[in-house]
């Protein structure tokens, strides 16, 4: 396959987006790169979410928008409670100084988000206009923050974007060991609880594929968002009790 560019779409602020199915192909110098240009307002990252497309830049570059093929998502019914991190989770759960809070510090966990690069890259993608606009989407209640609390201290979590039961991951911190994974398992738990069938990954990590996350068409993809973004969302609100159906699955691996 060729490897030279494809033409790009630059946006103008608040101009639609272009069709996912312009996004340049595997074997292109950027797989998934849609468009750049355009603005981080509240209206955009919405319809930009809807759509699938989600932006990715670093210092110094555009806004970039992103719709990759094929699409990292974790199925809720398909998540790998591995038998010793189940033992985690247990002792978590039982334990009176630790708990899992939703959105109690969301520009703190945005900003240790900032400060923790993805799997295989030295620098961060949250750039000071990423925390901005993503603060101001939580403001507007798209935006929310499930943390693991430990000893009253915030020790791990992540953030995700969230349009009625359709919910897209974007980043996770840990400051112990297992806080970060304490924090997706108790999202997965209040997925399953509130009937949400998958989280967006974004893209291919070896962590996330251990936790059960495995790449998925984007048509398939976005035939499941569809419907989700018009449900109505749930209470962002963490209830010890949603972590029954997680710890009782029979799904445990060794």
């Amino acid at each position: 396959m060729s490897s030279s560019a494809p033409a790009l779409t630059w946006l103008t602020p608040h101009q639609a987006f272009p069709s996912v199915r312009d996004a340049w192909p595997p074997g292109s110098p950027a797989p998934g790169l849609l468009a750049a240009g355009g603005v981080l307002d509240v209206a955009t990252l919405c319809q930009a979410y809807q759509q699938g497309i989600f932006p990715w830049f670093s210092d110094g570059q555009p806004v970039l928008w992103w719709s990759p093929d094929p699409r990292m998502v974790l199925t809720t019914s398909e998540f790998r409670l591995h038998r010793s991190f189940k033992r985690v989770l247990q002792q978590f759960r039982r334990s009176r100084n630790c708990e899992i809070r939703i959105d109690s510090a969301f520009e703190q966990v945005i900003t240790a988000c900032a400060s923790s690069p993805r799997e295989g890259q030295s620098g961060t993608w949250i750039v000071a206009p990423m925390v901005e606009a993503y603060v101001a989407l939580h403001r507007a209640g798209f935006a929310h923050s499930v943390e693991t609390w430990i000893d009253g201290q915030l020790r791990g979590g992540l953030y995700c974007v969230a349009i009625g039961k359709a919910v897209f991951g974007e980043s996770m911190f840990t400051r112990v060991d297992n806080a970060s994974k304490i924090a997706l398992a108790a999202l997965v738990s209040f997925c399953q609880h509130h009937d949400i069938m998958q989280v967006d990954c974004q893209q291919n990590t070896r962590h996330l594929a251990f936790m059960g996350a495995c790449d998925m068409a984007r048509t398939v993809f976005l035939a499941n968002v569809a419907p989700s973004v018009a449900q109505t969302a749930p209470v962002w609100q963490f209830d010890p009790l949603y972590w029954q159906s997680l710890l009782h699955s029979r799904r445990d691996l060794a």
